[in-house]
């Protein structure tokens, strides 16, 4: 098969689909890989590294002309005259916050397979957890930052000193993105609370982190009590494929501190906070209330190398699959089946279709 690895051009977005090491794997089996020239270098890996693992370099419009095309971040508009019936498209897609690539994506009858909804019998996301990991660890730390008093926080350490008390950071949502703020806050000294909806989820929480932290079961009040002692309250809420429920209200917010700060990870799914709004990280904050809110759409594109090797050690063997077999993948393999979200002008993914009342197939029948 022949595959396309265009360069992102998300704003500061740094990532590349695919290492020279991930492409000399493709290669070695045989397909061609066509990736776009400079792609890596936001990364910090070369044109000459990729031609080292037998790739050819290319035009944006041919790396987007291959049969495959891989990349890390949805379609913008300017990209939307790529999208056409033979093409098979792996990437992010988020669709269920994103109503004009979604329509964009059905009336170009594109096939669209989305990382996020590629998910195992046990309910895990391979292909969401990679980056899940970076942007958990990074909520910490940005929020850490920007908590500082000349960043427009209330200038509070995190974890404390000697004499006086640490910072408290409120985790809202004990899944990947959740887990990894929760140690990166422990690690820093702060005091952390975690709320989820799972009994089962918060008993591991407990035991995993031995106490450590405090545990809260994610109900309305629960969720208005600790967003008040919060100095850091992240965002960490997931539903598969879906838009992601306002947990924070307006009203809420007037109840924070003078310069506390909100990083929600899930603004890339709409966002569990009603006051967030996609920001970049250019132009990464804005305040409402005298609350800092970070809105980064693609927080791991800050750290590009470590999210594209950690990226890529996931989506390889599924890229494999399909550049082996195309569409056949997804009959042979039912958890790539979940990540069709879009196939020959049908939308396959139940939770967009709810997020827009759009009709929706399931993906096994549209074959």
């Amino acid at each position: 098969m022949i595959i396309g690895i265009p360069k992102e051009i998300k704003p500061q977005e740094n990532r590349v689909a695919m290492t020279p090491g991930g492409v000399a794997t493709l290669v070695r089996a045989g397909h061609t890989v066509l990736v776009e020239d400079g792609a890596g270098v936001g990364s910090g890996l070369t044109n000459d590294e990729y031609l080292a693992a037998g790739a050819q370099l290319v035009s944006a419009d041919k790396a987007w002309g291959a049969k495959m095309v891989i990349k890390v971040k949805e379609p913008i508009a300017s990209e939307y005259q790529y999208l056409r019936p033979d093409l098979i498209l792996f990437t992010y897609l988020h669709l269920a916050a994103a109503e004009e690539l979604t329509r964009a994506l059905l009336a170009s009858k594109c096939t669209g397979i989305a990382y996020e909804t590629v998910q195992l019998p046990d309910g895990s996301l391979p292909l969401l957890t990679p980056m899940s990991e970076v942007a958990g660890r990074m909520a910490t730390q940005v929020g850490a930052h920007y908590l500082e008093k000349y960043q427009g926080g209330r200038g509070v350490l995190l974890g404390g000193v000697p004499g006086v008390a640490p910072g408290n950071v409120v985790v809202l949502g004990g899944g990947v993105v959740g887990t990894n703020a929760a140690k990166m806050a422990l690690g820093l000294g702060a005091r952390v609370t975690i709320l989820d909806v799972s009994h089962k989820r918060l008993q591991y929480l407990d035991d995993v982190f031995g106490g450590r932290l405090t545990t809260i079961t994610s109900t309305e009040p629960n969720i208005r009590e600790a967003v008040a002692q919060a100095d850091l309250l992240i965002g960490g809420v997931l539903i598969v494929g879906a838009k992601a429920p306002n947990l924070v209200t307006r009203d809420m917010l007037k109840t924070m501190k003078e310069g506390s700060v909100i990083v929600d990870v899930s603004v890339d799914q709409g966002g569990c906070v009603e006051t967030i709004k996609p920001t970049t990280h250019k132009d990464p904050t804005y305040v409402i209330d005298g609350v800092v809110h970070y809105g980064v759409a693609n927080m791991p594109g800050g750290v590009p190398r470590t999210s594209t090797f950690a990226l890529t050690n996931q989506t390889l063997p599924y890229a494999m699959k399909l550049a082996a077999k195309g569409l056949d993948a997804l009959k042979a393999d039912a958890s790539l089946m979940l990540g069709l979200n879009t196939h020959n002008g049908l939308l396959t993914c139940q939770a967009v279709g709810d997020a827009f009342n759009m009709a929706c197939s399931a993906p096994s029948d549209v074959f």
